[in-house]
């Protein structure tokens, strides 16, 4: 551990800096090398590094949200209809697949008076494509379900659904399994009806009448997105209103899925495991809640670092101060796919396995909706804040080895000119993949460069990158060495300083540019300095 921390403080970050405002504005060596995939009104692009259209495809609708891409070099994309039977942020309604050289080759609506895909589909496996959806239930049947009718704003309660489809032709598809969220509720409001029961201990069935102090409205759940874990046959489910995730299993029949037996520890349609917001079973007070509007949790890839871990991005928002975090959190289980439980307690873990969150300002990282988290091969993190359109991506240091922000308005399509201000316009990205360059979409394909999305594109970065000699961060550190006091002059904002002894111990942490280690023994120090640039280590000695 000790041999990791001072590697980790000897290292040297190279970084470069342009004068981009827009497009790749930050990039270094450390960066992992593959394509980024994003979505913005009716165009999705794939870039290189450099911020290099690799491909594009258009589309006749703005997203509903979100977009693969697929091993044989298709894309899956949910698109926004213009229905009016079922809205709120996150809308959808159309499926679409174009292969690699644009064409639509599946458009499926799952969009009628009563039901509407939104924010997220997700593609199986053996080719099928799971779909999220809200439905409609009428004042009565929320009423039989036991929901306090004063709870009831919207005369309509919406239930939220799954289902797995299997493409058929060029716009049909066959239902294949279905999952809905009706099934599995519980309340202690009216024990004249059938799931009437004890909240706290039902923690496999979701509460009725529990609104994370939200408003009584149709939309109460929200779900925002749905992954499928092949490993376990598993399906991970996020509900921004309730600031919970769930996890359910996939390998039931449609009637299994619908039965309430399956419990904590048996396979059926309940919750096998939920986390972030206990109060929403009775395990817990505000206080315990660690999820705030969350979205993406997905379970990390075997062979990556964290492995078979669930990663996500914690929104933050409905909190005071409001920051965003990346989490990643390590379920106990009992077994493979069986998630440890004790009566009367919450889930596992008590807090994340580990946290991202800006150091000093947490403020200055927050995206209040959509955004995403994804671990990298070599061990970075590709974080995208959504609301600013901004894509970024952390060496397992912290440090900062690429930003990326969408030059597209998502609201017209319009392409903004390199040096405009990204806060001129909106630009806001549901969710941002990278794909490795070794992925098998690309096999046999041109992946030739094209220009940038930007107009005007500046590629300065990039070409500094291929060169020996190249501007670095300059940070001085004086005297050095010094009998105790250290003045700190930079050409980039520091915003924090860890100080380390040689075997690792962090003895000292400042904001300041000027500090005084006088009290500390002499001997070799390391500076961990944090900066807008990255994470940059510095040597110092005190004698």
């Amino acid at each position: 551990m000790v041999r990791n921390l001072l590697y980790l403080l000897l290292i040297t970050i190279n970084l470069t800096y342009s004068q981009n405002t827009i497009g790749t504005t930050h990039i270094s060596d450390g960066v992992y090398e593959g394509f980024t995939l994003f979505t913005s009104h009716t165009e999705t692009y794939l870039i290189n590094n450099c911020g290099e259209v690799i491909n594009q495809w258009s589309s006749n609708f703005p997203p509903g949200n979100a977009v693969y891409l697929l091993e044989n070099g298709s894309i899956l994309r949910a698109g926004r209809t213009a229905s009016v039977d079922i809205t709120f942020g996150g809308q959808g309604g159309v499926i679409e697949i174009f292969d690699w050289d644009g064409n639509l080759t599946w458009q499926y609506y799952y969009d009628t008076p009563t039901k509407r895909q939104h924010h997220d589909v997700f593609p199986m496996p053996n080719g099928n494509v799971l779909i999220l959806a809200a439905t409609k239930m009428s004042t009565s049947e929320a009423i039989q379900l036991g929901r306090d009718p004063m709870l009831i704003s919207e005369n309509e309660l919406y239930n939220e659904q799954i289902v797995e489809v299997t493409p058929v032709g060029n716009n049909q598809a066959t239902i294949v399994w279905e999952w809905n969220v009706k099934d599995h509720l519980v309340q202690d409001f009216d024990a004249s009806k059938d799931n009437y029961g004890d909240v706290s201990l039902s923690p496999e069935k979701l509460n009725i009448n529990f609104l994370n102090n939200r408003d009584g409205d149709a939309n109460w759940l929200h779900f925002n997105s749905i992954f499928y874990n092949p490993v376990l046959d598993q399906i991970v489910i996020s509900s921004r209103n309730l600031s919970e995730i769930y996890i359910i299993d996939h390998s039931t029949t449609t009637e299994e899925s619908a039965s309430d037996t399956g419990g904590i520890y048996n396979k059926g349609g309940d919750f096998l495991y939920r986390w972030g917001n206990p109060q929403s079973y009775d395990q817990g007070t505000e206080s315990d809640r660690k999820l705030y509007g969350q979205h993406s949790p997905y379970v990390i890839e075997p062979g990556l670092v964290d492995e078979n871990k669930i990663m996500l991005f914690n929104n933050g928002r409905d909190r005071t101060p409001m920051f965003s975090e990346v989490f990643i959190i390590n379920p106990e289980t009992d077994g493979s796919g069986v998630y440890s439980y004790q009566a009367g307690t919450a889930y596992s873990p008590i807090s994340p396995h580990y946290i991202y969150k800006y150091p000093i300002e947490p403020s200055r990282f927050f995206s209040g909706i959509l955004s995403s988290a994804q671990r990298l091969p070599n061990g970075n993190t590709l974080i995208c804040e959504g609301i600013n359109g901004l894509f970024f991506e952390i060496n397992p240091y912290e440090g900062i080895v690429w930003k990326y922000s969408s030059p597209v308005n998502s609201s017209n399509g319009v392409i903004a000119t390199q040096g405009s201000s990204p806060s001129s316009y909106p630009n806001v990205s549901f969710r941002a993949l990278k794909y490795d360059v070794d992925y098998p979409a690309f096999s046999g394909r041109d992946i030739t460069p094209r220009d940038p999305i930007e107009f005007d594109p500046n590629l300065t970065l990039c070409k500094n990158l291929s060169v020996a000699n190249y501007e670095t961060a300059s940070i001085t550190v004086y005297p050095n060495p010094t009998k105790g006091k250290i003045t700190l002059v930079s050409n980039t904002t520091i915003n924090k300083v860890e100080v380390y002894n040689l075997i690792g111990e962090k003895v000292y942490t400042t904001i300041l540019g000027t500090f005084d280690l006088s009290q500390h023994v002499d001997g070799i120090f390391f500076l961990r300095l944090y900066t807008d640039a990255g994470i940059i280590s510095k040597k110092l000695i005190k004698n």
